[in-house]
């Protein structure tokens, strides 16, 4: 397990960078932390690392955003306003999981049971000072 400590926005980032170069076809990233740990400058990161040009922005409201013209497609999903793994099922889960890119999951701990086995779970904490501590099980 890596387990880093971020001073900023920036440095969350970078790490997702750094992540992406790890990175396979097929490859589901289950996000777990607070509101406003670190979880979405993580993925900007990630699609910066993986080529993507175009803005990351949170699927807060629209769940799903698909980006497109990297190394590998990126699938960010946000599960935060999902009430039940109905809706989860219903906006397609199974159809982003082993797909042909990388799947990134925000709140992916409310829905643990559907996250694959194989998934790589990291996890953020928001600390002192503005600080974030970032575990990932890679």
């Amino acid at each position: 397990m890596a387990s880093i400590i971020s001073h900023s926005p920036q440095e969350t980032f970078d790490f997702g960078a750094k992540i992406a170069t790890q990175l396979r076809q097929g490859d589901v990233l289950a996000l777990a932390g607070d509101l406003g740990a670190g979880k979405t400058h993580f993925v900007k990161g990630l699609a910066r690392g993986l080529g993507i040009e175009n803005e990351v922005t949170s699927p807060t409201f629209t769940l799903i955003h698909e980006y497109r013209g990297g190394r590998l497609p990126l699938y960010h999903i946000d599960c935060y306003r999902l009430e039940s793994t109905q809706e989860l099922a219903e906006i397609g889960l199974d159809e982003y999981l082993g797909a042909d890119g990388v799947t990134a999951i925000e709140w992916a701990d409310k829905f643990a049971e559907l996250i694959p086995d194989d998934a790589k779970w990291i996890r953020f904490f928001a600390r002192e000072n503005d600080t974030r501590e970032i575990e990932a099980a890679l």
